[in-house]
């Protein structure tokens, strides 16, 4: 390979990578949430079963 294409494949690259990693971390986002509320419920759930 020239090193013209491995410097354009060095740069695309990161390029490429930045939306995939920004939906990532959106997905990541959203599931982490859910649990937080999942595990609130669960924890009023069982308070309310001790009263």
């Amino acid at each position: 390979m020239e090193w013209q294409i491995i410097i354009a494949i060095l740069i695309a690259i990161p390029i490429m990578l930045l939306p995939i990693a920004l939906i990532w971390y959106l997905n990541l986002g959203g599931i982490m949430t859910a649990v937080k509320e999942a595990r609130i419920k669960r924890a009023l759930k069982e308070k309310e079963g001790e009263i």
